[in-house]
Protein backbone atom coordinates (compact mmCIF):
# COMPACT_ATOMS: atom_id res chain seq x y z
CA UNK A 1 0.00 0.00 0.00
CA UNK A 2 1.44 3.36 -0.99
CA UNK A 3 1.77 6.07 1.61
CA UNK A 4 0.39 9.54 1.08
CA UNK A 5 2.28 12.81 0.91
CA UNK A 6 1.57 15.69 3.28
CA UNK A 7 4.09 18.43 2.48
CA UNK A 8 3.93 22.21 2.74
CA UNK A 9 6.60 24.67 1.60
CA UNK A 10 6.23 28.36 2.43
CA UNK A 11 8.35 31.42 1.90
CA UNK A 12 6.82 34.38 3.65
CA UNK A 13 7.13 37.10 6.23
CA UNK A 14 6.25 37.00 9.92
CA UNK A 15 3.21 39.04 10.87
CA UNK A 16 4.39 39.35 14.46
CA UNK A 17 7.16 38.20 16.79
CA UNK A 18 7.20 34.44 17.53
CA UNK A 19 4.88 33.38 20.36
CA UNK A 20 7.06 31.01 22.39
CA UNK A 21 6.02 28.83 25.33
CA UNK A 22 7.33 25.77 27.15
CA UNK A 23 5.67 22.42 27.70
CA UNK A 24 5.60 20.73 31.10
CA UNK A 25 8.58 18.63 30.02
CA UNK A 26 10.56 21.79 29.19
CA UNK A 27 10.40 21.61 25.38
CA UNK A 28 9.91 24.88 23.54
CA UNK A 29 7.02 25.52 21.14
CA UNK A 30 6.93 28.62 18.94
CA UNK A 31 3.90 29.70 16.97
CA UNK A 32 4.66 31.78 13.90
CA UNK A 33 2.17 33.76 11.87
CA UNK A 34 3.51 33.67 8.31
CA UNK A 35 2.06 35.71 5.45
CA UNK A 36 2.39 34.70 1.81
CA UNK A 37 1.22 36.98 -0.99
CA UNK A 38 0.37 36.09 -4.56
CA UNK A 39 -0.39 38.49 -7.41
CA UNK A 40 -2.62 38.07 -10.42
CA UNK A 41 -4.21 40.27 -13.05
CA UNK A 42 -7.94 40.87 -12.87
CA UNK A 43 -10.27 41.21 -15.86
CA UNK A 44 -9.30 44.85 -16.31
CA UNK A 45 -5.58 44.06 -16.41
CA UNK A 46 -4.87 45.48 -12.93
CA UNK A 47 -2.65 43.56 -10.54
CA UNK A 48 -4.44 42.23 -7.47
CA UNK A 49 -2.55 40.96 -4.41
CA UNK A 50 -3.94 38.24 -2.17
CA UNK A 51 -2.36 37.56 1.21
CA UNK A 52 -2.83 34.25 3.02
CA UNK A 53 -1.94 33.80 6.70
CA UNK A 54 -0.51 30.52 7.97
CA UNK A 55 -0.08 29.35 11.56
CA UNK A 56 3.20 27.47 11.87
CA UNK A 57 4.19 25.40 14.92
CA UNK A 58 7.94 25.08 15.54
CA UNK A 59 9.41 22.79 18.22
CA UNK A 60 12.57 22.27 20.28
CA UNK A 61 15.83 23.95 19.31
CA UNK A 62 14.23 25.32 16.17
CA UNK A 63 11.71 27.16 18.36
CA UNK A 64 14.56 28.58 20.45
CA UNK A 65 16.27 29.78 17.26
CA UNK A 66 13.03 31.38 16.08
CA UNK A 67 12.67 33.19 19.40
CA UNK A 68 16.27 34.38 19.30
CA UNK A 69 16.54 35.58 15.71
CA UNK A 70 13.08 36.16 14.20
CA UNK A 71 10.99 39.30 14.60
CA UNK A 72 7.94 40.77 12.93
CA UNK A 73 8.69 41.20 9.22
CA UNK A 74 11.43 38.53 9.08
CA UNK A 75 11.40 36.43 5.93
CA UNK A 76 11.48 32.66 6.47
CA UNK A 77 11.45 29.42 4.51
CA UNK A 78 9.27 26.79 6.17
CA UNK A 79 8.97 23.16 5.20
CA UNK A 80 6.52 20.96 7.04
CA UNK A 81 3.17 19.22 7.00
CA UNK A 82 -0.48 20.10 7.55
CA UNK A 83 -2.20 19.08 10.74
CA UNK A 84 -5.90 19.62 11.43
CA UNK A 85 -7.51 19.86 14.85
CA UNK A 86 -10.60 21.05 16.64
CA UNK A 87 -11.68 22.31 20.03
CA UNK A 88 -14.90 23.37 21.76
CA UNK A 89 -15.29 26.89 23.10
CA UNK A 90 -18.54 27.99 24.70
CA UNK A 91 -20.34 25.04 23.11
CA UNK A 92 -19.12 25.94 19.62
CA UNK A 93 -16.75 23.62 17.78
CA UNK A 94 -13.78 25.43 16.19
CA UNK A 95 -11.46 23.91 13.61
CA UNK A 96 -7.75 24.63 13.26
CA UNK A 97 -5.19 24.15 10.52
CA UNK A 98 -1.53 24.23 11.55
CA UNK A 99 1.68 23.69 9.68
CA UNK A 100 4.05 21.53 11.72
CA UNK A 101 7.54 22.71 10.86
CA UNK A 102 10.14 20.10 9.91
CA UNK A 103 12.66 22.61 8.55
CA UNK A 104 13.09 26.35 8.96
CA UNK A 105 15.56 28.63 7.25
CA UNK A 106 15.89 32.33 7.93
CA UNK A 107 16.04 34.43 4.78
CA UNK A 108 16.68 38.08 4.08
CA UNK A 109 19.66 40.27 4.79
CA UNK A 110 21.87 40.52 7.83
CA UNK A 111 20.73 42.33 10.92
CA UNK A 112 18.24 45.03 9.92
CA UNK A 113 18.40 44.32 6.18
CA UNK A 114 15.11 42.51 5.67
CA UNK A 115 14.68 41.09 9.16
CA UNK A 116 16.89 38.05 8.68
CA UNK A 117 19.25 36.62 11.23
CA UNK A 118 22.86 37.73 11.49
CA UNK A 119 24.45 34.84 9.67
CA UNK A 120 26.92 33.77 7.06
CA UNK A 121 25.67 31.50 4.28
CA UNK A 122 22.25 30.73 5.74
CA UNK A 123 21.51 29.16 9.10
CA UNK A 124 19.10 26.32 8.87
CA UNK A 125 17.24 24.30 11.48
CA UNK A 126 15.94 20.85 10.70
CA UNK A 127 13.84 18.74 13.02
CA UNK A 128 14.36 15.01 13.07
CA UNK A 129 12.35 12.12 14.30
CA UNK A 130 8.65 11.82 14.99
CA UNK A 131 6.65 12.72 18.04
CA UNK A 132 5.23 15.90 16.54
CA UNK A 133 8.65 17.48 16.34
CA UNK A 134 9.57 17.24 20.02
CA UNK A 135 13.24 16.66 20.75
CA UNK A 136 15.93 15.46 18.41
CA UNK A 137 16.30 18.86 16.76
CA UNK A 138 19.74 19.73 15.51
CA UNK A 139 21.13 22.85 13.86
CA UNK A 140 22.80 22.51 10.48
CA UNK A 141 24.57 24.80 8.11
CA UNK A 142 22.96 25.10 4.73
CA UNK A 143 24.84 24.04 1.63
CA UNK A 144 25.64 27.65 0.82
CA UNK A 145 29.26 28.51 1.53
CA UNK A 146 30.12 31.58 3.57
CA UNK A 147 30.39 34.66 1.42
CA UNK A 148 33.78 36.12 0.75
CA UNK A 149 35.11 38.81 -1.50
CA UNK A 150 35.68 37.53 -5.04
CA UNK A 151 39.28 37.25 -6.08
CA UNK A 152 40.49 39.61 -8.74
CA UNK A 153 40.16 38.03 -12.16
CA UNK A 154 43.53 37.32 -13.78
CA UNK A 155 44.37 39.29 -16.88
CA UNK A 156 44.32 37.48 -20.20
CA UNK A 157 48.08 36.99 -20.06
CA UNK A 158 47.98 35.33 -16.60
CA UNK A 159 45.95 32.22 -17.45
CA UNK A 160 48.91 30.11 -18.48
CA UNK A 161 51.06 31.21 -15.52
CA UNK A 162 48.51 30.95 -12.65
CA UNK A 163 49.18 27.69 -10.79
CA UNK A 164 46.15 28.22 -8.51
CA UNK A 165 43.70 27.86 -11.41
CA UNK A 166 42.94 24.20 -12.12
CA UNK A 167 40.26 21.97 -13.61
CA UNK A 168 38.53 21.76 -10.21
CA UNK A 169 37.86 25.51 -10.33
CA UNK A 170 35.72 25.25 -13.45
CA UNK A 171 32.03 25.21 -12.37
CA UNK A 172 30.87 22.77 -15.07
Amino acid sequence: MARGVNKVILIGNLGNDPDVRSTQSGSMIATLSVATTTSRKDRDGNWQDKTEWHRVKVFGKTAETAQRFLTKGSQVYIEGRLEYGSYDKDGVKHYTTDIICDEMQMLGGRGGEGGGAPREGGYQQRSSGGGGGYGGDRPQRSAAAPRSEPAAAPSHTDFGNDASFGDDDIPF
